[in-house]
């Protein structure tokens, strides 16, 4: 049976994201010497330019793992049993770090926000200030939580710890953000950041990186175990050290090709560009959502996540719609992770790789498939995307942002300063 979905597909999930062909390709290869040369000085050159992405002058260790993977290293890093933590709930993903600190001893505080809203800061610094005897070690908040798209006011956190000047620690969780939305490490003051390399990063699912400052390493507690353990992560007597064992060789090949496109357009450029993919999924939702029972999950474009858009289409509308753009159209949506009822939602990711043509490919299928399935929906979608998409872009600076200061190890200075 003739079908269009014939063709390349597109994968529209809110990661693992669109691997670009110079990823793909730099990954294409026999496996390398792991004792010594090029794969040492590729994996010593990413060092400078994650810090750069994250905007920030500390470390980073990098672990052979997802992003649950950087949620337990920096858990284990920092915490002792006993200690309590105050979980932002903004979605599924804070509630899943607040359960794996749980699971390694921790007291867990939650304050859970909904579905559909942001962390309230008044809320959280009335929690703060209650806690006269600063039990709380560590505050734990998604920036952008993938299942809802909320985007959280990181620095806002910041700013009530230093007005009480309660201690705890500050964790964002980036792992849809990094490389999408604007995110400032050290501008904004996080003490500790968790990321993955399968969503703004461009790279196949395999990595995940901590971030932390010199106040998140004074903080070892006694959860802390050798595979865990960042220290010797970023301060290695051997390469080996890097990884605790074997280097996930393939995987920093394409990352290398991947911080390589990031620094060729430069970060600025690449959230620009973020911004304006979205905001075309915006205007077409907005127009959609004027007739008929499709909603963006959160309304206010301010809070809103440039790297995913959660949006609800009622009963089992979204499956329906799911079902008919990835069978007819080659068309993959996200599913409505973590929701209630999850058949009633759906997400697309706009992160990484991702261009004007394609968010205009999305916009008219996910068009047809409301006419297709006799959804009733608002009209103008289309013309309302190319509106945003004929735009003239903000100027903005493209040179990439230089690396904060050379690292301990000599072949990383090579890399940084020659």
């Amino acid at each position: 049976m003739m079908s269009l979905a014939n063709g390349r597909p597109y994968l529209a999930i809110p990661g693992p994201s669109v691997m670009p062909d110079k990823v793909l390709r730099a990954m294409h290869r026999a496996s390398p010497n792991i004792y010594e040369g090029e794969l040492h000085d590729v994996t010593y050159s990413l060092i400078p330019d994650l810090k750069s992405v994250a905007r920030t002058r500390h470390d980073v260790a990098i672990y052979i793992g997802n992003g649950h993977a950087a949620w337990e290293a920096a858990l284990s890093n920092t915490l002792s049993r006993g200690d309590t933590v105050l979980v932002l709930a903004t979605g599924r993903f804070c509630i899943g770090w607040g359960e794996m600190a749980a699971k390694i001893g921790a007291q867990v505080q939650t304050i859970d926000y909904g579905q559909q809203s942001d962390a309230d800061l008044d809320q959280f610094e009335a929690t703060l200030a209650a806690d006269k005897d600063h039990r709380i070690k560590a505050v734990l908040a998604v920036h952008v939580d993938t299942s809802t798209s909320v985007k959280n006011d990181i620095a806002g956190m910041r700013a009530r710890l230093d007005k009480l000047g309660h201690p705890a620690l500050l964790m964002a969780d980036c792992i849809a953000s990094l490389g999408c939305d604007r995110f400032e490490m050290d501008a904004w003051g996080v003490d500790v950041m968790v990321a993955g390399c399968q969503k703004g990063l461009m790279t196949p699912a395999g990595m995940s990186f901590v971030f932390f400052n010199d106040k998140a390493n004074a903080a070892q507690g006694n959860c802390v175990t050798h595979y865990w353990d960042w220290r010797p992560r970023t301060d290695p007597e051997g390469y080996w050290q890097l990884f605790d064992g074997t280097a996930p060789t393939h995987h920093l090949f394409g990352l290398r090709a991947a911080l390589d496109m990031i620094n060729e357009e430069g970060l600025e450029n690449v959230w620009a560009r973020h911004d304006q993919i979205a905001a075309t999924l915006w205007a077409a939702c907005e127009a959609w959502q004027s007739e008929g029972p499709l909603w963006l999950n959160i309304q206010d474009r301010a809070k809103r996540s440039v790297a995913v858009t959660s949006i609800g289409l009622g009963a089992d509308n979204a499956d329906a719609l799911r079902t008919w753009t990835e069978t007819h159209t080659g068309l993959t949506l996200g599913i409505g992770l973590g929701r209630e009822p999850a058949s009633g939602y759906f997400r697309v990711g706009h992160m990484g790789h991702v261009n004007a043509h394609m968010m205009m490919s999305v916009v008219g299928t996910i068009e047809a498939g409301l006419l297709a399935l006799d959804l009733p929906h608002g009209a103008g979608a289309l013309d309302a995307a190319a509106r945003v998409i004929a735009q003239k872009p903000a100027k903005v600076d493209a040179s990439p942002v230089a690396a904060s200061h050379p690292e301990r190890h000599p072949a990383v200075q090579r890399q940084c300063c020659d």
